[in-house]
């Protein structure tokens, strides 16, 4: 069977799937979830073995680390899978809700239903937990999903998708549900591409490379889960103790994530302040490079090289950090306009009106007050967890949980009415 064959078969079982799948009670699907919960603490054994080997394999192979970061999975982040499906399960279930309803000078009552977006195709790069995270938080929206991992998590994926396997058969679910196509050829992201007909939905979650590839290839709508430039800007009012916080957390925690802080843009009234206690912070006690403008690279220390015109706009998944001083808060939206990615943005103030006019005017899926860029992640909003990071705004901006993944139906309770 060529990859185009593999492909298609697997969109049949997944609309198949997708069908059972909408009939399934909320008990069946968080009898599925509970059970994945037991199964990856059970088996946490047999997935860090199968993902020793990816490491082993990516590390021959020169992956930088990064990328590597984001491959391991670690005992923390295996506790997070088992705790995110078991607080997916506990949540509401919004399939078959009516959200709202109101009723026509005939009588009808007229309400929109919640409902599956259906059949969901994944295409992600390195972090394997992704594959939990998918998997899950389709199966609560009642869609059937296909995933496509990177080549570098393959032996990962497979364990992980296995695991996924028995708790959905565990409930009396098909497994189909969710499926991992077990090829690394890269022909299958064309053939998703092209699956119109089963697959309702493709989601792009990596590089630029990939998702502009996926965005002219597919013949169905695209989520776009683009790159993150995020920022912050210090304005003159703000808390510097408070703010180094802040931009340390966002920095460096995980630099090899979209919601990392690339680009730190500081008001000129508090610069000569601020900006050495970052140079210390960050330059000394945590090794970062920083990308200066001519006014603050005086301020920054030997961690300092000047920025060229390649840094404004890159998302450097590092230790490097882009650092500009602006003249007024305008002047910081107006660099975020034109270099952000519409991920995250924030603002560090004590003033009240600035904080909601920046909050109001920045174009992002998440604009934070004095908070860090870290926050902008499905669980730490209270989502359980994410599919991706949406920065596209049709049809969902920003963590895309359970109900980002669902649409609305119109639905009619009549008494016999005709239309006149």
């Amino acid at each position: 069977m060529d990859t185009y064959q593999l492909l298609e078969e697997m969109g049949q079982k997944a609309s198949v799937a997708a069908r059972k799948l909408t009939a399934a009670s909320p008990e069946m699907k968080s009898k599925a979830l509970k059970r994945l919960a037991e199964l990856i603490t059970e088996k946490q054994d047999q997935i860090t073995a199968a993902n020793e080997i990816d490491i082993a394999k990516a590390e021959e192979k020169g992956l930088d680390a990064p990328r590597l970061n984001r491959l391991r999975l670690t005992p923390a982040i295996i506790a997070e899978m088992a705790s995110a499906c078991e607080f997916i399960a506990d949540m509401d279930d919004p399939v078959g809700a009516i959200e709202t309803q109101w009723q026509r000078p005939n009588g009808m009552l007229v309400g929109k239903m919640r409902i599956p977006l259906g059949v969901i195709a994944m295409i992600y790069e390195s972090r394997p937990n992704v594959t939990i995270d998918s998997g899950i938080l389709c199966l609560k929206a009642g869609n059937a999903i296909i995933l496509r991992g990177g080549s570098e998590a393959i032996n990962s994926n497979i364990a992980l998708a296995k695991l996924l396997h028995e708790a959905l058969e565990y409930a009396g679910l098909p497994k189909e549900c969710v499926q991992v196509i077990p090829t690394t050829d890269r022909e299958a992201i064309k053939a998703m591409c092209k699956l119109d007909e089963h697959i309702d939905v493709i989601i792009p979650r990596g590089g630029e490379t990939l998702i502009r590839t996926v965005v002219e290839l597919a013949t169905m709508p695209v989520l776009k889960h683009y790159k993150g430039v995020c920022h912050a800007f210090i304005d003159k009012s703000a808390n510097l103790t408070e703010a180094l916080d802040i931009i340390i957390n966002g920095k460096t925690q995980r630099p090899g994530v979209c919601n990392a802080l690339e680009g730190l843009l500081v008001h000129k009234d508090i610069a000569e302040e601020f900006l050495p206690m970052v140079a210390e912070e960050l330059g000394e006690q945590r090794s970062v490079e920083f990308r200066a403008c001519p006014t603050s690279f005086p301020l920054l220390g030997k961690h300092a090289v000047a920025m060229t015109e390649a840094d404004p706009g890159t998302e450097y998944h590092d230790l490097i950090l882009l650092v500009k001083i602006v003249d007024s808060m305008q002047e910081a939206q107006d660099y975020i306009a034109d270099h952000g990615s519409n991920h995250t943005e924030i603002i560090c103030t004590q003033d009240y009106t600035r904080a909601m006019k920046f909050m109001r005017e920045v174009d992002a899926s998440c604009v934070s007050v004095n908070a860090s860029t870290r926050f902008n992640d499905g669980g730490q909003l209270g989502l359980g967890a994410e599919i991706g990071i949406s920065t596209s705004k049709l049809h969902s901006y920003g963590p895309m949980g359970v109900t980002e993944l669902t649409t609305t139906k119109f639905v009619i309770f009549g008494q016999g009415q005709v239309r006149q």
